[in-house]
């Protein structure tokens, strides 16, 4: 099994993403254990002085002001926990739960937090695990950390709450724990604090959706190639001239994509013959690279965010290497609450182009020859009529999503916390966001390759006649009458979903960005 090292210095996407998704096990370098064993040496000189500290000898938040005498500092920091835990609603995904966790044991690694080696071992034995904290979808309000969300996950640690096991099966998480041999963890001085205070899960998220994300775009690019070719469109705007004289690197990226889709085609270039006169393709078309070119960018910048996030260690108090235990604000999830909007908002516009194109391929006026709505018989089948209607639906919800969470706060804890970033917000909308944008890019599939199949006596392009036939053998069906429908677009989805769309593609063309 593949193993990932934590260390001081943070961790990579890559990391997150083998431990979230592949179960990867977890392990702490030497050079952590030291900085959690002599941070917990500053901690305990604190602990041990008249004067208050917060985090250390002081009750929390709006309650800070008093300090709490040494016989009361471990019931503080179970309560804390135990009070934090105030999520309600549906669970949230099991992966989303385990970059939660590896990504707060990358911060108490950082021998920042001053917590003993002892409970950052415990953080990692429940990973490799396979026990899982119930964590519930509302709670955290992106500041302080994703308080609720992780208050649930040091519960567990606790021997407290629920979990879900290896098997799947939620049980109590002491069994659990007693069943792998681990022994709950027995809080003190600030160790409560140090697991609740992290942009911890809005970060995971942010990761994965990056992940999926750069599927995503090559995928639309080539669904985009595809309805090109079916609606005989010119490649000629492809060419990395024009892109060079506006030097955006993602329109540069998309363009080169298309175009190595396209690259022997005998669709395309139609623009003179008498059955379908064009000077111009529409926008959708003819601006598909500009369009999720931008979207790429925006990824760009949302990963130099996340790598930021990733070497960070968020926590409030710090401890300093020079011993000094200090209060701050980099628990504030702004940089990356702004980035995971900013993300939504460019994936609903990447749906909505789609979308149009889509539209465009099934009106018989603007498609240039094909059948009205794509059907066998058209008035006796009605085609991808429907199928445009759901993409037209998740494309309308997608336009919701993109609404920022982040410009929106809301004062909590007495006013203490009176602002604060609706990050966890942000980011389970946005997971919402990148399974629609999936559906979304499935359904132009499925209608590109229908209309390229039924543009009989013109040869598809090399890369499109792989997707195609790549599809097909994966269940998307292609033209006929009428069916039932839901299949073949479960199947289209699966198909974009899996990868094996760009993999299709890239045997013909080499590799896309």
């Amino acid at each position: 099994m593949h193993t990932v090292v934590v260390g001081t210095s943070g961790t990579t996407a890559e990391d997150v993403i083998a431990v979230a998704r592949g179960n990867a096990r977890v392990e702490l370098s030497g050079e952590a254990l030291d900085a959690l064993a002599r941070s917990r040496e500053i901690v305990d000189a604190l602990a041990a002085k008249p004067e208050p500290v917060y985090g250390v000898s002081t009750g929390f938040g709006a309650l800070a002001s008093r300090h709490i005498s040494p016989e009361l500092r471990a019931q503080l920091q179970r309560n804390i926990v135990r009070s934090h835990a105030a999520g309600m609603g549906p669970r949230v995904e099991r992966e989303v739960v385990r970059a939660l966790m590896f990504l707060r044991l990358k911060t108490v690694a950082s021998g920042h937090t001053g917590v003993r080696p002892s409970v950052a071992q415990t953080m990692a034995d429940v990973l490799n695990a396979g026990i899982t904290p119930v964590v519930h979808e509302y709670g955290s309000l992106g500041c302080s950390g994703d308080l609720a969300p992780l208050s649930h996950c040091a519960l567990a640690l606790m021997g407290e709450g629920n979990a879900e096991g290896p098997d799947g099966v939620v049980r109590p998480a002491g069994e659990l724990l007693a069943e792998a041999g681990i022994e709950p963890v027995e809080l003190r001085e600030k160790e409560g604090l140090a697991l609740l205070n992290g942009t911890d899960g809005m970060l995971g998220m942010l990761v994965m959706a990056l992940a999926d994300l750069g599927k995503l775009y090559t995928s639309a690019d080539i669904t985009a190639a595809l309805t090109l070719e079916a609606l005989l469109g010119t490649e000629k705007v492809l060419a990395p001239e024009l892109h060079a004289i506006r030097p955006h690197p993602g329109q540069g990226a998309s363009a080169a994509n298309m175009a190595a889709v396209l690259k022997g085609s005998g669709l395309t270039g139609h623009f003179q013959e008498e059955s379908a006169p064009r000077v111009q393709d529409a926008y959708s078309v003819r601006c598909a690279p500009q369009v999720a070119g931008a979207g790429r960018d925006t990824m760009a910048h949302a990963a130099l965010v996340a790598s930021r996030e990733l070497a960070a260690a968020v926590d409030n108090p710090v401890v300093l290497p020079d011993g000094r235990v200090e209060s701050n604000g980099n628990f504030h999830g702004a940089p990356v609450a702004y980035v995971l909007d900013f993300l939504a908002i460019a994936a609903a516009d990447l749906g909505s182009i789609a979308e149009r194109r889509t539209d465009r391929l099934l009106d018989k006026n603007r498609s240039h020859g094909l059948p009205p709505f794509l059907a066998d018989d058209a008035g006796v089948d009605s085609g991808l009529m429907i199928a445009q209607y759901t993409q037209a639906a998740l494309v309308s919800e997608m336009k919701r999503l993109a609404v920022p969470a982040s410009a929106d706060s809301i004062p909590s804890s007495a006013m203490q916390e009176d602002h604060v970033s609706m990050g966890w917000s942000a980011a389970r909308k946005l997971r919402t966001a990148v399974d629609n944008l999936t559906r979304i890019v499935a359904i132009e599939l499925y209608a590109a390759t229908r209309a390229i199949e039924l543009r009989h006596g013109l040869t598809a392009a090399p890369a499109s006649r792989a997707a195609i036939e790549a599809a097909r053998a994966a269940g998307v069906e292609g033209p006929g009458p009428d069916r039932f429908l839901a299949p073949d677009l479960a199947a289209a989805d699966a198909f974009v979903r899996s990868g094996a769309l760009v993999a299709a593609v890239e045997s013909v063309t080499g590799p896309l960005a």
